[in-house]
């Protein structure tokens, strides 16, 4: 890791700009590529006139889903995510508040851990065969279920660094005062857990909306996705390449509220515990 600190003001805000522009680089590509023209694109253009076409094809299109596919990822990220938060936070409250036995913590965190590394891909087929034998193939609620067990593991270990950080005599004083465990967790540790909730909650939201294999399985058209939707810009013969760089480009904006908003929230959750 580089030490900031050793270099001069002017030399830290140059490497910090030099930073931002090499991340940055990649989006600015892609949005300057969605007003561009086929043509003008695969000449590699750096001078054009911005054409709106790209955008009026993605969105007006006669043969263009993706408003579809921004609906269904709008309604599985949403919902996967408030279940994934709601669960997480319940268990992570359990294990570390009422008293658990040592071993089945380290259990259960160490298996939440070897479930996140297995490839979500390999996981695909059989819970097309299990959904299919149930009626859940290409529905909201497989593909709803499927994200909620991809993000589950990593919400689980987020919120238990947030919950076990809560003071224990703020739960006892509850407790002493009369509060059911629902009443706690309302009244107690969700406010205070607020932060984690939040940077938590935006990248099972990102992950989610981003996951691309695990979906391609289990969908059709009609619950298809927006990566499926910008997948399908790229044919046998042809590759749309403004058509993708457009439909890429719309498909950050709720990410991009997300972060507006809970910005100070996740600043708050992602730093948590760097500082005592």
């Amino acid at each position: 890791m580089i030490n900031l600190t050793k270099f001069g003001p002017l030399a830290r805000h140059a490497m910090l700009f030099g930073f931002a522009m090499i991340v940055l680089f990649p989006f600015a590509w892609i949005i300057m590529a969605s007003f561009k023209t086929q043509i003008a694109l695969l000449m590699g253009q750096w001078s054009f006139s911005p054409t709106l076409y790209s955008y009026d094809s993605v969105m007006n299109g006669k043969t263009s889903d993706f408003l579809t596919n921004f609906k269904n990822s709008s309604i599985i990220a949403i919902s996967s995510t408030v279940i994934v938060l709601t669960v997480a936070t319940l268990a992570a409250f359990s294990l570390y508040r009422l008293k658990w036995a040592d071993w089945v913590l380290r259990l259960l965190l160490a298996w939440s851990v070897i479930f996140h590394m297995v490839p979500p891909i390999t996981l695909a087929g059989a819970w097309y065969t299990m959904f299919r034998s149930v009626g859940l193939d290409n529905t909201y609620t497989g593909i709803i279920l499927a994200h909620t067990t991809i993000n589950l593991p990593m919400a689980l270990w987020m919120m238990g660094v947030f919950i076990r950080d809560v003071p224990k005599e703020l739960v006892e004083a509850a407790k002493i005062d009369g509060a059911r465990t629902p009443q706690i967790l309302r009244s107690v540790v969700v406010p205070i857990v607020r932060p984690g909730l939040a940077a938590t909650g935006i990248l099972c939201f990102i992950f989610s909306w981003n996951e691309f294999p695990v979906t391609l399985t289990l969908s059709q058209r009609a619950t298809a996705t927006v990566p499926l939707g910008i997948g399908k810009y790229a044919q046998e013969n042809t590759i749309a390449f403004t058509e993708m760089a457009a439909a890429s480009a719309l498909s950050i904006i709720p990410a991009f509220i997300l972060l507006i908003f809970a910005q100070r929230f996740i600043v708050r959750g992602l730093t948590s515990g760097a500082v005592k």
